[in-house]
């Protein structure tokens, strides 16, 4: 469509039921107007718009692509040793409205971010693009070519609704979004959310230079809960969830209790390091490869000098009952069993601070958000709910289920001691990445 008439198609019936699938009900009308403004930023002459020079020869041709941010619902840490995990897509998105040109440049905007140029002649890895999304255009358009599939530049206007530092997966849902504009403009949309979450990861490794696992971008990609099984990391086990916590009677939330990031890598490439060491020690480099009995005998020798220690084993220990854990609360959810499925989430997030032990720094014991917000939460809800730490932990936020009435009143208490808006309701999204 050009841009006029996509502008008349946001108001018509099909886009607005599209919109509430997406965002709810509540959230369609605030959707619509922000698609409104990346469509008319694609049109206008104006300082807001992007210059006339930059998007010569699509004729008008817009397309508009979403892609959900996404939580973890359980698998605390398990991802990086082959284990299991329960994620879902959330009503947080990237968004962009993107037309094909016919070169090989791709322009992008996105509010609250320098503009983004990337010439696709070049495909080679480039270290002045280190951890800029230039990388990550580069590195996707590239691999698309390695399959065998050339693309052609784009132009894009987007906007990032998924909270940075959140655990909510944000850098993950721009990668994810970025190969579906390619794979839509340039090899007829084709590709499966297992495709385009491979190629987001192989360009966040390689190119953007930063290892991560898979999770994130499946999550992203699916749709829905997704239990994930990474028993063979070539060919994950997805199986689709159905799971709608409001309808359980339960608000789904997730509260930003502060604290920096920055000087937290240390800690968190401690937890897979130690967790690999010790599967090292009993032979196999992962602790999904280790036989847990052979664990259990061996503990006296992995406290040993030459072991990797007590922390260790208390990982090892985590990751074995929360692989175990994640496969009952799939198993709950299939069976629409509410309270095993919450009981399930409080032994995970028991399991985080007592075994995994990444609920505050240890060079920073002072600083504990994340435990105060689990206490407080507890306190809270007197067996009424559930919570635990979301994503990485040590800092960041935390993952909570209110009982819909209650909603209000612990807002109050999180915002009184975190700040306003510091809660942020949750809503599991249907779709995945997808061209609107």
């Amino acid at each position: 469509m050009t841009g006029k008439e996509l502008l008349v198609h946001c108001d018509s019936p099909e886009m607005i039921g599209q919109l509430k699938e997406l965002y709810g009900s509540e959230g369609a009308a605030e959707a619509g107007l922000r698609y409104r403004g990346l469509i008319q930023g694609l049109m206008d002459e104006s300082p807001g718009g992007f210059p006339r020079e930059s998007f010569p020869e699509t004729a008008g041709e817009l397309r508009v692509f979403s892609v959900p941010g996404r939580t973890e619902l359980g698998g605390n840490h398990t991802d990086h040793n082959q284990g299991r995990v329960l994620a879902a897509s959330i009503q947080l998105d990237a968004a962009a409205v993107a037309a094909p040109r016919q070169d090989r440049q791709v322009f992008f905007r996105s509010s609250g971010h320098p503009d983004v140029k990337v010439d696709l002649t070049d495909l080679s890895i480039r270290q002045d693009e280190t951890g800029n999304t230039e990388a990550l255009i580069r590195g996707i358009a590239a691999e698309f070519h390695a399959q065998g599939t050339p693309v052609g530049g784009f132009t894009a206007n987007g906007s990032n609704l998924v909270l940075t530092g959140s655990g909510l997966s944000s850098s993950a849902a721009v990668e994810v979004l970025f190969g579906k504009i390619f794979d839509s403009l340039y090899c007829g949309g084709k590709r499966s959310a297992l495709a385009l979450a491979k190629i987001g990861q192989k360009a966040e490794n390689v190119y953007f230079g930063k290892p991560c696992g898979l999770m994130d971008q499946i999550a992203c990609a699916s749709g829905g809960a997704v239990a994930i099984d990474f028993a063979d990391l070539g060919k994950p086990q997805i199986l689709n969830i159905n799971f709608d916590p409001e309808k359980a009677g339960f608000a789904f939330c997730v509260v930003a209790t502060g604290g920096s990031h920055s000087d937290l890598t240390e800690d968190y490439a401690a937890i897979p390091a130690e967790m690999k060491a010790l599967a090292a020690f009993l032979g196999k480099p992962v602790l999904r490869e280790v036989d847990e009995s052979a664990f259990k005998a061996g503990l006296k020798e992995l406290r040993g000098e030459r072991g990797p220690g007590d922390r260790a084993i208390l990982r090892a220990l985590h990751f074995f009952n929360e692989n175990r854990r994640v496969k009952a609360m799939g198993e709950a959810l299939e069976s629409q069993d509410m309270d095993g499925f919450l009981s399930l989430v409080n032994e995970s997030g028991d399991s985080s601070w007592q075994l995994l032990q990444n609920i505050y720094p240890p060079k920073h014991p002072a600083q504990q958000g994340l435990s105060l917000a689990l206490a407080l939460t507890k306190n809270f809800l007197c067996d009424s709910g559930a919570c635990r730490v979301h994503g990485g932990g040590f800092a960041g936020t935390i993952q909570a289920y209110i009982p819909n009435e209650r909603l209000e009143a612990y807002r109050d208490l999180m915002d009184g001691i975190f700040g306003p808006g510091s809660l942020t309701v949750l809503r599991i999204r249907p779709q995945g990445a997808m061209e609107i």
